[in-house]
């Protein structure tokens, strides 16, 4: 029976490249998009809106009727989010929640909404960031790292919670990442590059299908008896 994965955010970066990682591997792939649509089996979804999750689910249930025959998916992929800086003195409530529902409310309220799909033996990646670790402090990205530190602990809990199922819970944390997130990504910031890799160990910026490879191996068997950890993908960032 084919594995069956959903991957969040998957229109572009670090979510399209789990995708496609997933789908060499020969696993189904559904994905989800707000404003720009991925190929694969995809579905519209605005993450910050937790009162349409329900719905989304149902969608979910239909895609997995119409194109596989099954009621139920393997491997869900918590990626969807926003970046880019917001200095802790200018940040105003709109802000603040704007980056909660996006990169915590909605991920918790999304995996509740589709535990009932999800099935036994399954597993769930969350992608976290590398700016949750000690030694790890980029000026204004307070609230950006707060909400990643929940996502960090929700792993850990989710883990012990749904461990009776079978169920794995782990994620990963990226390091400075070639992505469109934030402002127009890192490539809209040249000057800013440099710097990074000098302080990468691997002496490179890190690229989406890093994350996406090792995205795909944590959903795997081969790493089967991990969980509830926080995984860094950073090529050694900050060492």
């Amino acid at each position: 029976m084919t594995k069956i994965a959903l991957v969040t955010g998957a229109g572009s970066g670090i979510g399209r490249a789990a995708a496609q990682q997933l789908h060499d591997r020969g696993i189904g792939v559904i994905t989800t998009h707000h404003r720009n649509p991925a190929d694969f089996v995809s579905l519209p979804l605005d993450i910050a809106d937790t009162a349409s999750l329900p719905a989304f689910a149902e969608a979910v249930r239909g895609a997995l009727r119409e194109h596989w025959g099954r009621t139920s998916f393997d491997y869900l992929v918590n990626n969807a989010g926003i970046g880019g800086p917001s200095a802790f003195a200018d940040t105003t409530d709109e802000i603040y929640e704007r980056y909660h529902r996006v990169l915590l409310k909605g991920p918790f309220f999304l995996t509740q909404a589709l535990l009932p799909l999800l099935a036994d033996g399954g597993a769930i990646v969350n992608t976290g960031s590398s700016s949750t670790r000690p030694g790890v402090t980029t000026v204004g990205y307070a609230t950006y790292a707060a909400m990643k530190g929940g996502v960090d602990m929700l792993t850990r809990y989710l883990a012990a919670e749904l461990a009776p199922r079978g169920i794995r819970v782990n994620a990963v944390a990226p390091g400075p990442t070639r992505t469109n997130l934030g402002d127009g990504g890192i490539d809209a910031y040249p000057e800013f590059i440099p710097p990074i890799v000098a302080e990468t160990t691997l002496q490179r910026l890190g690229e989406s299908d890093d994350i996406g490879k090792a995205i795909a191996a944590l959903l795997s068997d081969d790493l089967g008896w991990i969980t509830g950890e926080v995984i860094e993908v950073s090529g050694g960032y900050k060492l």
